[in-house]
């Protein structure tokens, strides 16, 4: 299969995200998210296949540059609540500025007990928010923009699998707070989750995910000089 034309990695994208959807409503459990069992199935599929992975990442250049695109998407719910995130202005931008502060410490003190590096700091500072702006600040800081990529994408799985749960667990019902909360963590991912049940929550979250990326990509650089100083 590795002599295929570059362009059929993109139609094998887009049926294993079509099948990974159908059985994630079939199964309908939380774990088994369509971004999860597509990533399982392909993984095995260029395994099985003797793919190279740069065939299927060249081949799927123009899903890539869609994504983008797909970005714009969000700024529909954001319109459709646009008067209730006029009225709560300040409290989005005020929690989105500690959720920001809270996410780059949480993971620098985590990398830091596990004896981490500079690099794998720099690296693990911007996880929590969406991959392009994240990239482009470890490359500032001199982190390791694939490492950051595995961040981000474990954060982001992680909150959209069980960030609802933890927060039902915390007897959080506001549906504003849910979206701010899930967006400063999770990002994308977080954001198409709570697309599926609430607009009103998808909105908060897509406004938390893009203030949160502005204010990592500002205080990012800040954070990493103050650690590193106290680091000696």
């Amino acid at each position: 299969m590795s002599n295929f034309p570059l362009y059929y990695y993109a139609f094998l994208t887009v049926i294993v995200f079509v099948v990974s959807l159908k059985l994630s409503r079939k199964i309908n459990i939380t774990l088994f998210s369509p971004f999860l069992i597509g990533l399982v199935l392909l993984a095995f599929i260029l395994v099985a296949a003797h793919i190279p992975y740069h065939s299927y990442y060249q081949g799927n250049k123009v899903l890539n540059k869609l994504l983008s695109v797909s970005v714009v998407a969000l700024a529909y719910p954001f319109y459709e609540q646009l008067p209730q995130i006029r009225r709560y202005w300040k409290s989005i931008v005020i929690i989105s500025f500690f959720a920001t502060l809270f996410s780059m410490l949480s993971g620098a003190l985590f990398t830091l007990l596990l004896g981490g590096d500079k690099a794998i700091l720099a690296s693990v500072l911007p996880k929590s928010v969406t991959t392009p702006i994240a990239v482009a600040i470890a490359t500032e800081i001199n982190g390791e923009p694939s490492v950051t990529a595995v961040g981000v994408t474990i954060a982001g799985l992680t909150g959209s699998l069980f960030g609802l749960t933890l927060l039902n667990w915390l007897k959080i019902k506001n549906p504003k707070a849910i979206g701010l909360g899930m967006g400063a963590v999770s990002h994308a991912l977080g954001t198409a989750r709570l697309l599926e049940s609430s607009i009103k929550m998808g909105s908060f979250s897509s406004i938390s995910l893009v203030l949160c990326g502005v204010l990592s990509s500002f205080f990012a650089p800040l954070v990493m000089k103050i650690i590193l100083l106290f680091m000696g």
